[in-house]
This record gives C-alpha cells, sequence and structure tokens, in this order.
C-alpha cells in the first residue's frame, strides 16, 4: 500500500516533466538547435522537481522551484545572454517574424501552455513573483481593489513602445530591448515591493499591473490542470480561501468561480485543508 502510495506522488510530477521534455525535443530536432533541449528540460526538470517536494511533503518545495527557474530565466538568459524576455521582448521577435527566445517562451508559458497547467507559471517560475513571494504580506490582509483594469493598460503601453520603435525605426534595437528588459524588471520589482506594502499583499502586482496575466487568465479558464473540491470530505470551514494569495474560490469547482483564472497552483490550499478535500 505504501509503495502504490509513493507510486502515485510520482505521477504528476511526471506527467510535468515529460510535457516540457516533449517541447524540448520538439523544437531542438525542428529548429536544429541543441539549447532548446538543454532549455526547457531544464525548466521542466525544475519545475517537476518543485512538485515533487511538494508531493512529499517539503515546506519550501515551490520555492525551490521559483528559484532554479527564476534566476536561470532572469541572470542567465537575460542578463549574461542579454535576451529581453519580458512582454517587450515577445513584441519585438514577434514584429521582426522570428520565433524563438522570448516568442518561443511566451507560446510555451503563457499563450498556449496555460491550457494544460493554468497560471502555474506564475507560481512555480515568474522571476518577478519569486522575490515577492519572499515578503511578508503572503495571506492578503486587506480587502481586494477592483484595479484589474491596469493589467491592460501596461499591455497596451508595452505593444505601443516596441511599435513606436519599429515605426520610427530606431537603430540598435537589440541594445534598446536590453536596456529595457533592465529598466522594466527594476520598476516591476520596485512598483511590486511598494504595492505589496502599501495593500499588505504580496501578490498585488500580479493582481493588476503584470501585463501578461492578459494572455494568461483567457487561457487559464480552460486549463486541463486544476484544483478541485471532494464536496463528500468538505466541512466548509473556510481555511483553504484564508490562506489563497490570489483569494480563489476554490471549494466552487465551477470554471466560472470567484477568481477562477487567478489560481497559481501554489498549492497551499491542499496544505490547509484538514480533510484532505482537494
Amino acid at each position: 500500500m505504501g509503495e502504490l502510495k509513493g507510486i502515485k506522488k510520482l505521477v504528476l510530477p511526471g506527467i510535468m516533466w515529460l510535457f516540457f521534455e516533449i517541447i524540448a525535443v520538439t523544437l531542438w530536432r525542428s529548429q536544429k538547435n541543441l539549447f532548446y533541449l538543454i532549455n526547457f528540460s531544464y525548466i521542466g526538470t525544475s519545475v517537476a522537481t518543485g512538485v515533487l517536494l511538494f508531493q512529499f511533503h517539503y515546506k519550501h518545495a515551490r520555492r525551490v522551484a521559483q528559484l532554479l527557474v527564476g534566476t536561470y530565466m532572469f541572470v542567465y538568459l537575460g542578463l549574461v545572454c542579454n535576451e529581453n524576455m519580458q512582454i517587450e521582448g515577445f513584441w519585438y521577435y514577434l514584429f521582426t517574424g522570428v520565433f524563438e527566445a522570448a516568442t518561443i517562451h511566451y507560446a510555451v508559458a503563457k499563450i498556449f501552455g496555460p491550457l494544460f497547467f493554468g497560471r502555474g507559471w506564475c507560481g512555480f517560475a515568474c522571476w518577478t513573483a519569486m522575490i515577492l513571494d519572499l515578503l511578508p504580506y503572503r495571506i492578503p490582509q486587506k480587502p481586494r481593489k477592483k484595479w484589474g483594469f491596469i493589467r491592460y493598460i501596461t499591455f497596451v503601453l508595452s505593444l505601443v513602445f516596441v511599435s513606436a520603435l519599429f515605426l520610427a525605426q530606431v537603430k540598435n534595437m537589440e541594445k534598446i530591448m536590453f536596456q529595457a528588459f533592465l529598466i522594466g524588471n527594476i520598476l516591476y520589482y520596485i512598483t511590486g515591493i511598494v504595492l505589496a506594502f502599501v495593500l499588505k499583499d504580496n501578490r498585488a502586482f500580479c493582481k493588476y499591473i503584470c501585463p501578461v496575466t492578459v494572455f494568461l487568465k483567457p487561457m487559464s479558464y480552460f486549463s486541463l490542470l486544476r484544483i478541485k473540491c471532494d464536496k463528500s470530505k468538505c466541512v466548509s470551514c473556510g481555511k483553504c480561501k484564508k490562506v489563497c494569495p490570489m483569494e480563489v474560490d476554490i471549494t466552487d469547482n465551477s470554471r466560472k468561480r470567484k477568481n477562477g483564472t487567478e489560481c497559481i497552483l501554489c498549492l497551499e490550499c491542499t496544505k490547509a485543508c484538514p480533510k484532505n478535500a482537494l
């Protein structure tokens, strides 16, 4: 019986690893570039490691995945390789008609990937959230604001910024994109930290400002990987709602549940549930 439980714990991380490995091999063969095999194999292994550690009740499991993926994306791909992995980089490569770097990253992690794993990127791999989750307000301590419209403004501004550069035929675009990556991240971190302390909510930036959520939210609605509630076990204690950083009503299995497209699969609700109903 114990062996069977141990095997079951390997299923989810195994599926996550296989998902990324299929992408890694497909891109490697189609693009004839070994980098994609190494890149997505590393990311898949890191995420799967975090999920596996969680299955065995390691307290900082998700932090491990965040650190492994977040630092790799920000430090190596961003600072060392000078790739703009922010949304501006996505628009840049999209306009140049090049399917690589940021366009591939967005296609896998933020446009089509969420159809499978929802907003798991936000919970396990985002380098902005990696820092914000270290702040003291993991559980929101103030009522949610109706500021979600701001994300659409930042989304449009990023598009307008890159479009203007192309229309003006600015030279040294790659250098400008790298500078935009540095400045953008500084602004993200400052804004995120200030909002966290003002609103007493680590994830305030994700809820109101982050432009990437414009891609993530609609796709997450149809996600195959979701946390569901076993109503026969649920005792309506409300503990899952209290610990949810995104304020999702996880006891409602409908896709229209409150803040349903904002679930980041952080799994805090499953840890808090006294009846293992989630």
